[in-house]
């Protein structure tokens, strides 16, 4: 997407294991800043699995009216 010249702001992946829960609900915390700042929220879901961290984040982006898109179809069950 960023070759299509669109800013894309991604949660970023850690390789150490976040053991602090106070880490842990900063970091949720900071991944709602970045769906403030979108226009659209783009969920990959490679398998169209969907984590109950991505249901909150998805119903987040719907209360604040935005488009939520899915770069794989769902998995039976996740609606």
């Amino acid at each position: 997407m960023t070759l299509d010249l669109v800013i894309v702001l991604a949660p970023e992946a850690t390789e150490a294991p976040v053991l602090d829960p106070l880490l842990v609900r900063a970091l949720g915390e900071l991944h709602l800043r970045r769906i403030d700042l979108a226009d659209e929220v783009r969920i990959v879901n490679p398998g169209g699995y969907i984590g109950e961290t991505t249901r909150r984040e998805i119903a987040y982006a719907n209360a604040l009216g935005k488009p939520v898109t899915y770069f794989h179809e769902l998995a039976k069950g996740d609606s």
